[in-house]
């Protein structure tokens, strides 16, 4: 399924056909607390002509990016089913990058075992610095590339974007970042012939506008199985079903220290004999990740807009 419409779902098909499809009327007894159909769910349909489809049935998702409904506490809403992977994309500028929404981000998708990419676009905008020091981009990502793929992308010349092809190939990508960053344009970049609003750029406040209502999910062309899911321009994420006792688990960079602090319960936040507060001074640990996870630790939140 690759997008929903309400109560309508378009469903591609293995031939490549596309059915508007409504959900079997038995179908909508047998789940609860979560999106009876989501896209990125595998279904079985059938046609029923005029380019119109039925769904008779939903197989079990195997992952799910999600969150509880605002409302009510206690529905899940499913973003994307079914995704193997999550790129998270950022520009050098225009706008400038949140290390800390990164954070945040990596931290939903540890929580949910989803593997992560981090894409760093517009680096045609990238401003070298003098007597050999590392660029704006590669300075403010440095801290990631030992933990995470990193790729330093431009789809303005085209660079970095056949290594990042190459990373989604036969997999289901969601793709998330701040509104501005180039999302609609990568997409458009691997899928020519699919038009797609691209956003701007608002001049008064930085931040970019919104151009992505739900998510989509789009099979890349010459791929196959390659799926690209295109969400909506999230500015803030919040850590539903993130138990801040086991935050640091969700940092792969000090699983190796845990179990060694003083304290069996330690916060690595404030206590004698932390691990990891001493592999941060030592510089094994980056301490602007740790500074994240600080704040995560004592329920602060960043103002990202």
């Amino acid at each position: 399924m690759i997008r929903a419409y309400g109560k309508y779902f378009t469903v591609l098909l293995d031939d490549g056909r596309a059915l508007l499809s409504t959900i079997k009327g038995g179908l909508k007894r047998r789940r609860r607390g979560t999106d009876l159909v989501a896209v990125g769910d595998k279904v079985l349909v059938t046609d029923v002509g005029e380019g119109e489809g039925r769904i008779e049935h939903v197989f079990p998702r195997r992952s799910a990016l999600s969150r509880l409904a605002r409302h009510t506490g206690d529905v899940e809403q499913v973003i994307l089913a079914n995704p193997d992977q999550a790129l998270f994309l950022f520009a050098v500028r225009e706008p400038e990058p949140h290390p800390r929404l990164l954070d945040r981000f990596l931290v939903m998708a540890e929580s949910r075992g989803l593997p992560a990419l981090i894409g760093v676009n517009k680096m045609d905008l990238d401003a070298p610095v003098p007597n050999g020091q590392p660029s704006l981009a590669r300075a403010t990502f440095a801290d990631y590339e030992p933990i995470y793929p990193v790729y330093y992308l431009s789809v303005k010349t085209g660079a970095g974007l056949d290594e990042l092809r190459a990373a989604l190939s036969g997999k289901i990508t969601a793709v998330a970042g701040p509104s501005g960053v180039g999302k609609s344009s990568l997409l458009n970049a691997f899928d020519p012939e699919r038009e797609r609003t691209v956003g701007t750029i608002s001049e008064a406040t930085g931040k970019g506008r919104h151009t992505t209502v739900a998510t989509v999910l789009h099979r890349i062309p010459g791929e196959d199985g390659t799926f690209v899911a295109d969400t909506p321009g999230i500015r803030a994420l919040s850590l539903q079903g993130v138990d801040l006792s086991q935050l640091d688990e969700l940092f792969p960079e000090m699983r190796p220290y845990l179990g060694a602090c003083r304290y069996t319960d330690c916060t690595h936040v404030h206590e004698p004999g932390c691990a990891i507060r001493e592999a941060v001074t030592e510089g094994r640990i980056s301490p602007e990740r740790y500074v994240s996870y600080a704040r995560l630790r004592r329920g602060e939140t960043d103002d990202t807009d």
